[in-house]
């Protein structure tokens, strides 16, 4: 419940006030003098103060310069007998919301009072938004124990507080945007707009009409002046991803914005200055697009200031584990499924799968397995088939070097392929030694030496072994 705090010296007009209001759905907490009216304040819970101008002791002007002092958020309205211009126009600049003289009309206040705790809503809900997007875009909110991407935070932390033109590449799905919303809610510009825009999602000429705005005329559905991306950031930071993907004319018209802060919208004869932090993010090699003539050198190099290459998952596998751990959670407590277990099997199938589409990929594979699946211990059977048998060959490149071990990377190999196997069939243990071209016998002493658990396993298919050798 909102509380407003009604201060006069005339009692039978608090009353009134408090009968009035109550019946709005407000609480109404009740002072007859300045000074008690500062003892309610200062116990919190006061979202609106209605107070008289004249009062014996401290005046409703001195409790006014007060609220603002420890309680800047909580709207004041101002009531007197004795109304002039000068006093109205005092009190507005010392930071009322209204004033209004008596005798004055009850549905006025009632209005003034509704608008008051609206704005005041929409201000702490503003703030709320903000703070959750600082928490959740907080570096330390980007999942990762690898030392590529302790190399990432700690680029993050250097550069996020400096006003430098930041250039991050990497593949799709590497978190690049959430690297630039980290890098932007991690500086001096966090409270001012974080503004994205997809250059590959949109053509050149709304493109163009998008970053830099337009005015009325411009072209045909332009019916009003509209603000660029730019304009919108303002003070804050404007992320251009998919950079490559630019026109050559709209990488013209960007870089002569980037050198002169300053950006002339589509149909316009005016310039306007601009503040903003440009961060640029691509999947490309602009140095290759620019010996095909596709991108501009001078651009290049304006956007290039500080370079943050983010890793792709196959090359930071130690991080899958974490990963999954996060997105269940996600998942389960968005959806309200109790927690999923995934066996050993499906951990190392989800480690040793390339991942074409990273992190992304990682994400809605877990978010279609916590939506569609009932079971509480998510097996091999739960995973896509491209996850089970990739096409191709198992795992990557191998780097041999000092600390390679043969029998672990051949020990890891064979695990994996027991485990697709055991996919593949269904979760038979016999299918899958036929699929894998064992006995049944071998193929059960090989999950059991690599820990691999055959949960539907039954006497009658145990029975169904033959005479091979146990290699």
């Amino acid at each position: 419940m909102e509380n407003i705090l009604v201060i006069d010296d005339e009692k039978s007009l608090i009353e009134l006030l408090a009968v009035i209001f109550k019946k709005e759905g407000y609480g109404v907490m009740q002072a007859m003098s300045g000074e008690k009216a500062l003892e309610i304040l200062e116990k919190g819970g006061i979202d609106f103060v209605i107070t008289d101008i004249r009062m014996p002791g401290l005046d409703g002007m001195e409790v006014l310069r007060r609220v603002k002092a420890s309680h800047p958020d909580v709207p004041v309205v101002m009531i007197t007998a004795y109304g002039t211009v000068q006093q109205a126009v005092e009190a507005l600049k010392a930071g009322a919301l209204d004033y209004v003289v008596k005798p004055f009309d009850v549905d006025e206040l009632r209005i003034i009072v509704a608008r008051g705790m609206a704005q005041k809503r929409l201000r702490e809900e503003n703030l709320r938004l903000k703070r959750d997007l600082r928490d959740q875009y907080s570096f330390e909110n980007m999942i990762g124990h690898s030392r590529a991407m302790k190399e990432i935070f700690t680029l993050i932390e250097k550069v996020a507080p400096t006003d430098s033109t930041v250039l991050i590449t990497g593949e799709s799905g590497t978190g690049k945007e959430m690297a630039g919303r980290a890098i932007h809610y991690q500086s001096n510009r966090r409270e001012n707009p974080f503004v994205s825009i997809n250059c590959a999602a949109l053509p050149e000429a709304l493109l163009e009409s998008e970053l830099f705005g337009h005015v009325k005329g411009a072209f045909t559905g332009a019916v009003c002046d509209k603000k660029g991306m730019f304009e919108a950031a303002q003070r804050g930071t404007i992320f251009l991803d998919e950079i490559g993907e630019m026109s050559p004319w709209t990488q013209v018209k960007l870089l002569r914005s980037l050198q002169e802060r300053k950006v002339r919208p589509v149909g316009g004869n005016d310039e306007v200055n601009i503040d903003v932090r440009i961060i640029a993010a691509t999947n490309q090699d602009l140095k290759k697009l620019i010996t095909e003539g596709r991108f501009r050198e001078e651009l290049f190099y304006r956007i290039n200031v500080i370079t943050m290459d983010m890793p792709p998952l196959r090359k930071r596998p130690e991080d899958i584990p974490v990963l999954i751990g996060h997105f269940l959670e996600k998942y389960c407590n968005r959806i309200g499924k109790k927690m999923k277990r995934l066996t050993p099997e499906v951990i190392s199938l989800l480690e040793a799968y390339h991942w074409p589409g990273n992190i992304r990929e990682l994400e809605n594979v877990i978010e279609r397995i916590v939506a569609v699946e009932d079971r509480e211990t998510v097996t091999t059977a739960c995973l896509p088939a491209e996850i089970v048998s990739p096409p191709g060959k198992l795992g990557s490149r191998v780097l041999i070097g000092p600390d390679f071990d043969l029998k672990k990377h051949l020990d890891e190999i064979t695990k994996q392929y027991l485990s697709r196997g055991l996919a593949a069939g269904g979760g038979v243990g016999k299918k899958a030694a036929e699929l894998l071209g064992l006995s049944y016998r071998t193929f059960r002493y090989l999950c059991g030496k690599y820990g691999i658990s055959l949960e539907g396993e039954t006497a009658e298919t145990r029975e169904a072994t033959d005479d091979r050798e146990v290699f």
